[in-house]
Protein backbone atom coordinates (compact mmCIF):
# COMPACT_ATOMS: atom_id res chain seq x y z
CA UNK A 1 0.00 0.00 0.00
CA UNK A 2 3.05 2.32 1.02
CA UNK A 3 4.76 1.68 -2.42
CA UNK A 4 1.34 2.81 -4.51
CA UNK A 5 1.62 5.87 -2.81
CA UNK A 6 5.37 6.38 -3.85
CA UNK A 7 5.04 8.11 -7.14
CA UNK A 8 2.58 11.14 -5.96
CA UNK A 9 5.06 11.51 -2.93
CA UNK A 10 8.08 12.18 -5.24
CA UNK A 11 6.12 13.90 -7.46
CA UNK A 12 5.16 16.56 -4.55
CA UNK A 13 8.77 16.39 -2.95
CA UNK A 14 10.17 17.57 -6.84
CA UNK A 15 6.97 20.48 -7.30
CA UNK A 16 8.42 21.73 -3.71
CA UNK A 17 11.80 21.37 -5.11
CA UNK A 18 10.53 22.81 -7.98
CA UNK A 19 8.80 26.43 -6.23
CA UNK A 20 12.39 26.70 -4.56
CA UNK A 21 13.96 27.02 -7.52
CA UNK A 22 11.36 29.68 -9.01
CA UNK A 23 12.07 31.58 -5.78
CA UNK A 24 15.89 31.36 -5.98
CA UNK A 25 15.53 32.25 -9.68
CA UNK A 26 13.65 35.49 -9.27
CA UNK A 27 15.68 36.38 -6.35
CA UNK A 28 19.15 35.93 -8.26
CA UNK A 29 17.59 37.40 -11.39
CA UNK A 30 15.98 40.26 -9.41
CA UNK A 31 19.43 41.02 -8.55
CA UNK A 32 20.96 41.42 -12.01
CA UNK A 33 17.93 43.37 -13.25
CA UNK A 34 18.10 45.82 -10.33
CA UNK A 35 21.77 46.19 -10.47
CA UNK A 36 23.09 45.58 -13.32
CA UNK A 37 23.71 49.01 -14.89
CA UNK A 38 21.31 51.11 -16.99
CA UNK A 39 21.59 49.65 -21.00
CA UNK A 40 24.47 47.59 -20.12
CA UNK A 41 22.61 44.80 -21.90
CA UNK A 42 22.96 44.10 -25.81
CA UNK A 43 20.81 46.01 -27.89
CA UNK A 44 18.90 47.07 -24.34
CA UNK A 45 18.49 50.90 -25.71
CA UNK A 46 17.05 50.13 -28.83
CA UNK A 47 14.70 47.44 -27.41
CA UNK A 48 13.58 50.33 -24.40
CA UNK A 49 13.44 53.10 -27.38
CA UNK A 50 10.50 50.69 -29.30
CA UNK A 51 8.62 50.04 -25.98
CA UNK A 52 8.66 54.02 -25.73
CA UNK A 53 7.38 54.32 -29.37
CA UNK A 54 4.57 51.88 -28.57
CA UNK A 55 3.86 53.34 -25.45
CA UNK A 56 3.38 56.71 -26.92
CA UNK A 57 2.34 56.59 -30.07
CA UNK A 58 1.11 53.14 -30.45
CA UNK A 59 2.29 50.39 -32.92
CA UNK A 60 4.53 49.98 -35.04
CA UNK A 61 7.34 52.34 -35.29
CA UNK A 62 9.86 51.71 -38.91
CA UNK A 63 13.53 51.42 -38.65
CA UNK A 64 14.84 54.69 -40.89
CA UNK A 65 17.91 56.05 -41.65
CA UNK A 66 19.45 57.66 -38.55
CA UNK A 67 18.46 54.99 -36.09
CA UNK A 68 21.98 53.87 -35.92
CA UNK A 69 24.30 55.35 -35.02
CA UNK A 70 27.74 53.58 -34.49
CA UNK A 71 29.86 55.99 -33.17
CA UNK A 72 27.67 57.32 -30.90
CA UNK A 73 26.79 54.02 -29.78
CA UNK A 74 30.47 53.28 -29.31
CA UNK A 75 31.28 56.49 -27.50
CA UNK A 76 28.45 55.28 -25.06
CA UNK A 77 29.86 52.38 -24.23
CA UNK A 78 33.47 53.60 -23.67
CA UNK A 79 31.94 56.05 -21.34
CA UNK A 80 30.09 53.04 -19.60
CA UNK A 81 26.78 55.41 -20.59
CA UNK A 82 27.49 58.10 -18.60
CA UNK A 83 24.41 60.20 -17.86
CA UNK A 84 25.80 63.13 -19.53
CA UNK A 85 25.75 61.28 -22.60
CA UNK A 86 22.65 59.89 -22.37
CA UNK A 87 20.90 62.65 -24.21
CA UNK A 88 20.53 61.37 -27.55
CA UNK A 89 19.90 57.68 -25.96
CA UNK A 90 16.31 58.13 -27.41
CA UNK A 91 17.43 58.31 -30.97
CA UNK A 92 18.95 54.86 -30.74
CA UNK A 93 15.84 52.45 -32.83
CA UNK A 94 17.72 50.01 -34.70
CA UNK A 95 15.39 47.43 -33.12
CA UNK A 96 12.30 49.07 -34.94
CA UNK A 97 12.00 46.64 -37.62
CA UNK A 98 11.46 43.75 -35.11
CA UNK A 99 7.70 41.96 -34.91
CA UNK A 100 5.98 43.80 -31.81
CA UNK A 101 4.55 41.71 -29.63
CA UNK A 102 7.00 41.59 -27.04
CA UNK A 103 6.94 45.69 -27.20
CA UNK A 104 3.36 45.74 -26.92
CA UNK A 105 3.17 43.58 -23.71
CA UNK A 106 5.78 45.95 -22.58
CA UNK A 107 4.72 49.30 -23.42
CA UNK A 108 1.09 49.38 -20.51
CA UNK A 109 4.15 48.17 -17.58
CA UNK A 110 5.89 51.38 -19.03
CA UNK A 111 3.18 53.40 -19.23
CA UNK A 112 2.44 52.14 -15.15
CA UNK A 113 6.17 52.27 -14.06
CA UNK A 114 6.74 56.15 -15.77
CA UNK A 115 9.04 54.29 -18.15
CA UNK A 116 11.21 52.74 -15.40
CA UNK A 117 14.13 50.36 -17.00
CA UNK A 118 13.92 48.02 -14.07
CA UNK A 119 10.20 47.47 -14.37
CA UNK A 120 10.36 46.56 -17.76
CA UNK A 121 13.28 43.89 -16.63
CA UNK A 122 11.80 42.64 -14.14
CA UNK A 123 8.62 41.34 -16.58
CA UNK A 124 11.19 40.15 -18.97
CA UNK A 125 12.37 37.80 -16.12
CA UNK A 126 8.50 36.73 -15.58
CA UNK A 127 8.56 35.60 -18.58
CA UNK A 128 11.87 34.17 -18.33
CA UNK A 129 10.19 31.95 -15.81
CA UNK A 130 7.94 30.26 -17.67
CA UNK A 131 11.21 29.39 -19.71
CA UNK A 132 12.50 27.06 -16.30
CA UNK A 133 8.77 25.38 -16.21
CA UNK A 134 8.74 24.42 -19.64
CA UNK A 135 12.65 22.95 -19.31
CA UNK A 136 11.14 21.07 -15.94
CA UNK A 137 7.98 20.19 -17.79
CA UNK A 138 10.59 18.61 -20.88
CA UNK A 139 12.07 16.90 -18.54
CA UNK A 140 9.41 15.32 -17.15
CA UNK A 141 7.35 14.38 -20.25
CA UNK A 142 10.76 12.66 -21.34
CA UNK A 143 11.72 10.57 -18.26
CA UNK A 144 9.05 10.44 -16.16
CA UNK A 145 10.50 8.18 -14.12
CA UNK A 146 13.70 10.35 -13.62
CA UNK A 147 12.94 13.89 -12.32
CA UNK A 148 16.19 14.52 -11.28
CA UNK A 149 16.99 15.23 -14.73
CA UNK A 150 14.33 17.48 -15.10
CA UNK A 151 15.18 19.68 -12.40
CA UNK A 152 18.54 20.01 -13.82
CA UNK A 153 17.25 20.91 -16.65
CA UNK A 154 15.74 23.80 -14.92
CA UNK A 155 18.35 24.76 -12.48
CA UNK A 156 20.63 25.28 -15.92
CA UNK A 157 18.00 26.91 -17.82
CA UNK A 158 17.70 29.27 -15.01
CA UNK A 159 20.98 29.73 -13.63
CA UNK A 160 23.13 29.74 -16.55
CA UNK A 161 24.81 33.39 -16.58
CA UNK A 162 24.47 34.66 -19.70
CA UNK A 163 20.90 33.05 -19.89
CA UNK A 164 19.81 35.20 -16.66
CA UNK A 165 21.73 38.34 -17.62
CA UNK A 166 19.51 38.44 -20.76
CA UNK A 167 16.51 37.73 -18.74
CA UNK A 168 16.91 40.11 -16.53
CA UNK A 169 17.21 42.92 -19.32
CA UNK A 170 15.15 44.35 -21.66
CA UNK A 171 15.12 42.13 -24.80
CA UNK A 172 12.62 40.49 -26.79
CA UNK A 173 14.25 36.90 -26.73
CA UNK A 174 12.59 36.54 -23.16
CA UNK A 175 9.30 36.35 -25.12
CA UNK A 176 10.46 34.64 -28.06
CA UNK A 177 12.41 32.07 -26.17
CA UNK A 178 9.94 31.28 -24.02
CA UNK A 179 7.01 31.31 -27.01
CA UNK A 180 9.81 28.49 -28.78
CA UNK A 181 9.85 26.50 -25.43
CA UNK A 182 6.21 26.41 -25.17
CA UNK A 183 5.85 24.86 -27.99
CA UNK A 184 9.18 22.54 -27.92
CA UNK A 185 7.54 21.62 -24.47
CA UNK A 186 3.72 20.79 -26.16
CA UNK A 187 4.89 19.02 -29.69
CA UNK A 188 6.73 16.63 -27.36
CA UNK A 189 3.03 15.87 -25.49
CA UNK A 190 1.54 15.77 -28.82
CA UNK A 191 4.39 13.84 -29.86
CA UNK A 192 3.73 11.00 -26.73
CA UNK A 193 0.03 10.68 -28.40
CA UNK A 194 -1.49 13.54 -25.69
CA UNK A 195 -5.07 13.87 -26.61
CA UNK A 196 -5.50 17.92 -25.48
CA UNK A 197 -2.50 18.86 -27.18
CA UNK A 198 -4.18 19.67 -31.04
CA UNK A 199 -2.61 20.89 -34.57
CA UNK A 200 -3.90 24.29 -34.13
CA UNK A 201 -2.62 24.66 -30.37
CA UNK A 202 0.69 24.47 -32.39
CA UNK A 203 0.27 26.42 -34.83
CA UNK A 204 -1.02 29.61 -32.81
CA UNK A 205 1.70 28.91 -30.76
CA UNK A 206 4.47 29.44 -33.85
CA UNK A 207 2.01 32.64 -35.25
CA UNK A 208 2.95 33.84 -31.77
CA UNK A 209 6.54 33.31 -31.89
CA UNK A 210 6.77 34.77 -35.77
CA UNK A 211 4.73 38.12 -34.41
CA UNK A 212 7.71 38.59 -31.91
CA UNK A 213 11.13 37.21 -33.05
CA UNK A 214 12.07 35.91 -36.63
CA UNK A 215 14.22 33.47 -34.93
CA UNK A 216 11.37 31.07 -34.02
CA UNK A 217 11.07 30.27 -37.90
CA UNK A 218 12.49 26.95 -37.47
CA UNK A 219 9.49 25.45 -35.60
CA UNK A 220 7.59 26.38 -38.90
CA UNK A 221 9.42 23.04 -40.12
CA UNK A 222 10.02 21.48 -36.75
CA UNK A 223 6.10 21.16 -35.43
CA UNK A 224 4.73 19.51 -39.17
CA UNK A 225 7.08 17.34 -39.39
CA UNK A 226 6.23 16.03 -35.64
CA UNK A 227 2.56 15.87 -36.91
CA UNK A 228 3.49 14.20 -39.89
CA UNK A 229 5.60 11.58 -37.55
CA UNK A 230 2.56 10.94 -35.38
CA UNK A 231 0.43 10.11 -38.28
CA UNK A 232 2.93 7.79 -39.28
CA UNK A 233 3.39 6.01 -35.93
CA UNK A 234 -0.20 5.82 -35.41
CA UNK A 235 -1.23 4.97 -39.01
CA UNK A 236 1.79 2.93 -40.23
CA UNK A 237 0.24 3.07 -43.92
CA UNK A 238 1.46 1.21 -46.50
CA UNK A 239 4.28 3.69 -48.79
CA UNK A 240 2.27 2.61 -51.32
CA UNK A 241 -0.70 4.22 -50.96
CA UNK A 242 0.51 8.00 -51.45
CA UNK A 243 -2.89 9.41 -51.85
CA UNK A 244 -3.89 7.78 -48.73
CA UNK A 245 -1.02 9.49 -46.80
CA UNK A 246 -1.74 12.91 -48.66
CA UNK A 247 -5.33 13.14 -47.32
CA UNK A 248 -5.03 11.62 -44.22
CA UNK A 249 -2.53 14.09 -43.22
CA UNK A 250 -3.19 17.00 -45.08
CA UNK A 251 -6.10 18.62 -42.72
CA UNK A 252 -3.64 18.23 -39.40
CA UNK A 253 -1.38 19.99 -41.19
CA UNK A 254 -3.92 22.73 -42.28
CA UNK A 255 -5.02 22.77 -39.03
CA UNK A 256 -1.18 23.49 -38.05
CA UNK A 257 -0.32 25.80 -40.83
CA UNK A 258 -3.91 28.17 -40.96
CA UNK A 259 -3.56 30.29 -37.48
CA UNK A 260 0.47 29.71 -37.79
CA UNK A 261 1.01 32.02 -40.57
CA UNK A 262 -2.25 34.03 -40.38
CA UNK A 263 -1.15 35.79 -37.54
CA UNK A 264 2.72 35.32 -38.94
CA UNK A 265 1.63 36.88 -41.81
CA UNK A 266 -0.04 40.10 -39.80
CA UNK A 267 3.60 41.30 -39.14
CA UNK A 268 5.08 39.80 -43.11
CA UNK A 269 1.91 42.13 -44.50
CA UNK A 270 2.77 44.48 -42.81
CA UNK A 271 6.82 44.48 -43.71
CA UNK A 272 5.77 44.32 -47.29
CA UNK A 273 3.34 47.42 -47.26
CA UNK A 274 6.29 49.08 -44.97
CA UNK A 275 9.47 48.61 -46.92
CA UNK A 276 8.34 46.80 -50.11
CA UNK A 277 8.14 43.23 -51.06
CA UNK A 278 10.16 40.55 -50.57
CA UNK A 279 11.34 42.15 -47.51
CA UNK A 280 9.15 40.18 -45.27
CA UNK A 281 11.08 40.63 -41.72
CA UNK A 282 12.30 44.18 -42.40
CA UNK A 283 15.77 43.05 -42.48
CA UNK A 284 16.75 44.55 -45.96
CA UNK A 285 15.83 47.87 -44.43
CA UNK A 286 17.63 46.84 -41.51
CA UNK A 287 20.77 46.06 -43.43
CA UNK A 288 20.48 49.09 -45.33
CA UNK A 289 20.30 51.07 -42.01
CA UNK A 290 22.38 49.53 -39.30
CA UNK A 291 25.63 50.28 -42.00
CA UNK A 292 29.76 49.89 -40.86
CA UNK A 293 28.86 46.50 -38.89
CA UNK A 294 31.54 44.01 -39.17
CA UNK A 295 31.18 41.43 -41.66
CA UNK A 296 32.31 37.82 -41.39
CA UNK A 297 34.19 38.03 -44.51
CA UNK A 298 36.44 41.02 -43.44
CA UNK A 299 37.98 38.73 -40.58
CA UNK A 300 38.67 35.96 -42.65
CA UNK A 301 40.54 38.45 -44.71
CA UNK A 302 42.35 39.30 -42.18
CA UNK A 303 42.74 36.27 -40.19
CA UNK A 304 42.58 33.25 -42.59
CA UNK A 305 40.01 30.64 -42.60
CA UNK A 306 41.67 28.78 -39.47
CA UNK A 307 41.97 32.14 -37.71
CA UNK A 308 38.54 32.73 -37.80
CA UNK A 309 37.21 29.20 -36.80
CA UNK A 310 39.53 29.72 -33.33
CA UNK A 311 38.06 33.06 -32.59
CA UNK A 312 34.22 32.20 -33.84
CA UNK A 313 34.62 28.75 -31.72
CA UNK A 314 36.18 30.88 -28.42
CA UNK A 315 33.87 33.70 -28.71
CA UNK A 316 31.06 32.08 -29.15
CA UNK A 317 31.78 29.46 -25.95
CA UNK A 318 32.94 32.10 -23.73
CA UNK A 319 29.14 34.36 -24.76
CA UNK A 320 27.03 31.39 -24.05
CA UNK A 321 28.10 31.02 -21.23
CA UNK A 322 28.99 34.21 -20.19
CA UNK A 323 30.29 37.46 -21.38
CA UNK A 324 28.65 40.61 -20.40
CA UNK A 325 27.57 44.19 -20.95
CA UNK A 326 28.05 44.50 -24.73
CA UNK A 327 30.23 41.51 -25.12
CA UNK A 328 32.87 44.13 -23.34
CA UNK A 329 33.11 41.66 -19.97
CA UNK A 330 34.19 38.21 -20.04
CA UNK A 331 34.56 36.10 -17.21
CA UNK A 332 37.67 34.86 -15.37
CA UNK A 333 39.24 32.37 -17.37
CA UNK A 334 39.26 29.89 -14.68
CA UNK A 335 35.15 29.32 -14.88
CA UNK A 336 35.18 28.96 -18.71
CA UNK A 337 37.92 26.09 -18.36
CA UNK A 338 35.68 24.78 -15.42
CA UNK A 339 32.55 25.11 -17.71
CA UNK A 340 34.66 23.41 -20.50
CA UNK A 341 35.54 20.53 -17.80
CA UNK A 342 31.36 20.33 -17.13
CA UNK A 343 30.87 19.81 -20.97
CA UNK A 344 33.52 17.15 -21.10
CA UNK A 345 32.30 15.31 -18.06
CA UNK A 346 28.76 15.85 -19.87
CA UNK A 347 30.16 14.19 -23.27
CA UNK A 348 31.03 11.18 -21.18
CA UNK A 349 28.10 10.54 -19.27
CA UNK A 350 25.75 10.41 -22.40
CA UNK A 351 28.08 7.60 -23.25
CA UNK A 352 27.22 6.03 -20.23
CA UNK A 353 23.98 6.45 -20.11
CA UNK A 354 23.62 4.97 -23.69
CA UNK A 355 25.69 2.20 -22.69
CA UNK A 356 24.27 1.02 -19.80
CA UNK A 357 20.78 3.10 -19.96
CA UNK A 358 17.75 0.83 -19.02
CA UNK A 359 16.40 -0.55 -22.64
CA UNK A 360 13.27 -0.69 -21.50
CA UNK A 361 12.76 3.04 -21.80
CA UNK A 362 14.58 3.28 -25.47
CA UNK A 363 11.61 2.28 -27.60
CA UNK A 364 11.07 3.15 -31.23
CA UNK A 365 8.59 6.50 -29.89
CA UNK A 366 10.86 7.49 -27.36
CA UNK A 367 14.06 7.31 -29.76
CA UNK A 368 11.73 9.64 -32.54
CA UNK A 369 11.15 11.94 -29.33
CA UNK A 370 14.97 12.18 -28.79
CA UNK A 371 15.57 12.91 -32.42
CA UNK A 372 12.94 15.67 -32.52
CA UNK A 373 15.03 17.21 -29.36
CA UNK A 374 17.94 16.85 -30.90
CA UNK A 375 17.21 18.20 -34.14
CA UNK A 376 16.21 21.54 -32.19
CA UNK A 377 19.49 21.89 -31.11
CA UNK A 378 20.78 21.22 -34.61
CA UNK A 379 18.61 23.87 -35.82
CA UNK A 380 19.43 26.51 -33.45
CA UNK A 381 23.51 26.19 -34.21
CA UNK A 382 22.37 26.33 -37.63
CA UNK A 383 20.68 29.31 -37.62
CA UNK A 384 23.24 30.81 -35.86
CA UNK A 385 25.99 30.17 -38.28
CA UNK A 386 23.51 31.01 -41.03
CA UNK A 387 23.57 34.43 -39.15
CA UNK A 388 26.89 34.21 -38.96
CA UNK A 389 27.45 33.47 -42.66
CA UNK A 390 27.36 37.77 -43.79
CA UNK A 391 27.50 39.83 -40.38
CA UNK A 392 29.85 38.61 -37.48
CA UNK A 393 27.99 38.29 -34.52
CA UNK A 394 29.53 35.72 -32.78
CA UNK A 395 27.22 36.00 -29.47
CA UNK A 396 26.71 32.77 -28.22
CA UNK A 397 23.41 33.78 -26.30
CA UNK A 398 21.52 33.48 -29.81
CA UNK A 399 22.05 29.51 -29.69
CA UNK A 400 19.53 30.24 -26.84
CA UNK A 401 16.49 29.57 -29.11
CA UNK A 402 18.04 25.40 -28.39
CA UNK A 403 18.47 26.28 -24.47
CA UNK A 404 15.94 23.63 -23.37
CA UNK A 405 16.54 20.89 -25.29
CA UNK A 406 20.47 21.26 -24.43
CA UNK A 407 19.70 21.90 -20.88
CA UNK A 408 17.57 18.59 -20.99
CA UNK A 409 21.10 16.86 -22.53
CA UNK A 410 23.14 18.44 -19.84
CA UNK A 411 21.33 17.11 -17.48
CA UNK A 412 20.86 13.62 -18.68
CA UNK A 413 24.59 13.50 -19.07
CA UNK A 414 25.36 14.45 -15.17
CA UNK A 415 22.74 11.71 -14.09
CA UNK A 416 24.14 9.16 -16.96
CA UNK A 417 27.23 9.40 -14.15
CA UNK A 418 25.05 9.53 -11.21
CA UNK A 419 23.35 6.02 -12.78
CA UNK A 420 26.54 4.36 -12.82
CA UNK A 421 28.04 5.44 -9.71
CA UNK A 422 25.02 4.48 -7.87
CA UNK A 423 25.64 0.76 -8.32
CA UNK A 424 28.60 1.14 -6.70
CA UNK A 425 27.66 4.08 -4.35
CA UNK A 426 23.92 2.97 -3.09
CA UNK A 427 23.46 5.67 -0.41
CA UNK A 428 24.34 8.19 -3.81
CA UNK A 429 20.91 10.78 -3.61
CA UNK A 430 19.12 11.56 -7.02
CA UNK A 431 19.43 15.29 -6.38
CA UNK A 432 23.13 14.58 -7.31
CA UNK A 433 22.31 15.22 -10.90
CA UNK A 434 21.10 18.82 -9.86
CA UNK A 435 23.91 20.36 -7.40
CA UNK A 436 26.75 21.16 -10.55
CA UNK A 437 23.58 23.26 -11.99
CA UNK A 438 22.06 24.45 -8.50
CA UNK A 439 25.12 25.81 -7.88
CA UNK A 440 25.46 27.99 -10.95
CA UNK A 441 23.40 30.46 -8.77
CA UNK A 442 26.08 31.39 -6.56
CA UNK A 443 28.28 31.43 -9.75
CA UNK A 444 26.16 34.06 -10.68
CA UNK A 445 25.73 36.22 -7.77
CA UNK A 446 29.46 36.20 -7.57
CA UNK A 447 29.70 37.70 -11.22
CA UNK A 448 27.00 40.19 -10.49
CA UNK A 449 29.11 41.73 -7.64
CA UNK A 450 32.78 41.05 -8.21
CA UNK A 451 32.78 41.11 -12.32
CA UNK A 452 29.40 42.80 -13.65
CA UNK A 453 28.99 45.40 -11.52
CA UNK A 454 32.65 46.72 -11.05
CA UNK A 455 33.26 46.41 -14.96
CA UNK A 456 30.06 48.76 -15.98
CA UNK A 457 28.98 50.75 -13.25
CA UNK A 458 30.04 54.53 -14.14
CA UNK A 459 32.59 55.83 -12.03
Amino acid sequence: MASSHQPSLLSRQYNFLLIALIIAYFVVGGLFAVFTPAWQAPDEPAHYNYIMQVAINGCCPKIEPGDWDSAYLDQLKAARFAPDLLMNLPTIQYEDHQPPLYYLLQAPVYSLAGGSLRALRLFSLVMGAGIVLCAYGLGRAMLPERPQVALAAAALTAFLPQHLAILASVSNDALSNLLIAVTLLGTVLYLRGAENIREWHLGLLVGLGLLTKVSTIFLIGLVPLAIVVRWWLESRPSANDFGLIVRRVLPPLLTFFVPALLLGGIWWLHSINTYGFPDLFGLRQHDMVVTGQPRTAELIAQAGLGGYLRTAIQTTFNSFWGQFGWMGVPMPGWIYQLLLGLMLVVGGGLVVHQVSGDREHHNANRRVIWTFIQLAILLAVLEYIYYNTVFLQLQGRYMFTGLVPFALLMALGIDGWRAWLVKRFVWLPPLVTVLPFALLALLDIYLLWRVIVPALAVG
